[in-house]
């Protein structure tokens, strides 16, 4: 597979909208992300994935949305959360996340807060929520249901299908052809493009308030840190409520072509991840810490033989872990006896985990033990400790353990 060179970093856009735009025009018929669809993996191009942003950017103009206006999104991480989430942007508008897990209440006072006009659920389950609070949120027009399975027979005003709000986008597109392009030009940099909620656990969450100029640094931050490309192939599971996934998952992608893979439920995110196995691979601890134990579990039910086999191999990569930390050189006998631990041993547990294609490993959001670093710095992989933004402008990290390097 020929090698995809990332978007130049001073070729980025002034907004998520047209940086997703340009990326959406340069990369055509690539493959953009994929989902899991009756049990398949599907592709989708970035050609396909505009359009269903503009369908559903044009359904909500016709709907009425005004630039500045907030369209909230409550549902796990699929496609269709960015699809949506492009297709607010796309249109001048405010894109907010509220949790799948939050209860009624939350989400009333989450869209109340943001003064949200549309929202988009994911199914049955979501809706049931918005309907009971939708009596006291005055502002709300309209709820969009992603998922119809269960609601066949339902019927209701206020409520209506993403495919039906796609059909009405689609017509009004063919009717005000150069409405898309119009409204993802309006924004500018400074203005508001993404609210971001606090935990709530001080009082209740505070939304942060992130400008378009906001967000383009961040993508271009971490596209200098962590070098992407176009081959390279992305996990995409935690909350896209979090700035995490959202900004350096989905929206560095934008810059890179990176390939997102969409997991089915957080339930086979392991499954997922061995199937897909993903070449840059983000997660925050407590992932890293459940791969982890699920091969210590492994490692218990294994025979004696393997048990010893495993010590002695995973004993060679830590010594070759703790020269990287202190620098010093590995000696060739080492380097060696390494690459015959991983052929007979250590590469197994790679593809148990679904990592042995991973040429980077990043954890963040929390601290992560720098005893587990370590194990997978053991395993052969490069792990990168997300910490923040330097002083200088550049991203803090651990790399390879303990050590701070400004990105």
């Amino acid at each position: 597979m020929e090698t995809q060179e990332a978007v130049a970093v001073s070729d980025v856009p002034d907004t998520v909208s047209k940086t997703f735009w340009a990326s959406v025009m340069a990369r055509g018929q690539q493959v953009a992300l994929r989902q899991k669809d009756f049990g398949i993996w599907q592709s989708i191009t970035w050609e396909a994935f505009g359009a269903v942003a503009r369908e559903i950017g044009m359904g909500l103009v016709s709907l009425g949305l005004e630039p500045g206006e907030c369209v909230s999104v409550l549902s796990n991480t699929n496609r269709e959360w960015i699809y949506t989430d492009m297709g607010v942007l796309g249109a001048g508008g405010v894109s907010n996340g509220v949790y799948p897990t939050d209860a009624p209440a939350q989400v009333e006072y989450l869209c109340a807060d943001s003064a949200t006009v549309y929202l988009f659920v994911e199914d049955d389950e979501q809706l049931d929520k918005a309907l009971e609070v939708r009596a006291r949120l005055a502002q709300l027009r309209k709820i969009i249901v992603f998922d119809m399975d269960g609601l066949r027979e339902f019927n209701d005003r206020q409520v209506m299908s993403l495919d039906a709000l796609r059909a009405i986008g689609r017509k009004y597109d063919a009717a005000h052809p150069t409405e898309w392009e119009r409204r993802v030009s309006l924004r500018k940099a400074t203005d508001l493009a993404v609210l971001i909620y606090t935990s709530g656990t001080t009082g209740r969450p505070k939304g942060a308030m992130l400008s378009h100029a906001n967000l383009v640094a961040a993508m271009r931050l971490y596209s200098e840190a962590f070098a992407q490309r176009a081959d390279d192939e992305r996990m995409c599971f935690l909350p896209l409520c979090h700035v995490a996934e959202r900004v350096v998952g989905v929206y560095t992608a934008f810059l890179t072509g990176t390939r997102l893979n969409f997991v089915e439920n957080p339930e086979t995110v392991p499954e997922n991840v061995r199937e897909i196995a993903p070449t840059v691979f983000g997660a925050v601890p407590r992932i890293w810490e459940k791969f982890h134990s699920v091969v210590t579990i492994r490692l218990r039910e294994a025979s004696r033989l393997q048990q010893l086999a495993y010590r002695l191999a995973i004993g060679v990569g830590y010594k070759i872990a703790a020269l990287r930390e202190e620098r010093k050189p590995v000696p060739a006998r080492l380097t060696l006896a390494f690459a015959l631990a991983r052929v007979l041993v250590l590469n197994n547990i790679r593809k148990a985990i679904g990592v042995h294609r991973a040429r980077l490993l990043i954890t963040g959001a929390a601290p992560t033990s720098p005893d587990l670093i370590r194990w997978y710095m053991a395993l052969g992989l490069e792990m990168v400790e997300v910490w923040g933004q330097t002083e200088s402008g550049g991203i803090s990290t651990t790399n390879p353990i303990g050590r701070a390097k400004p990105g």
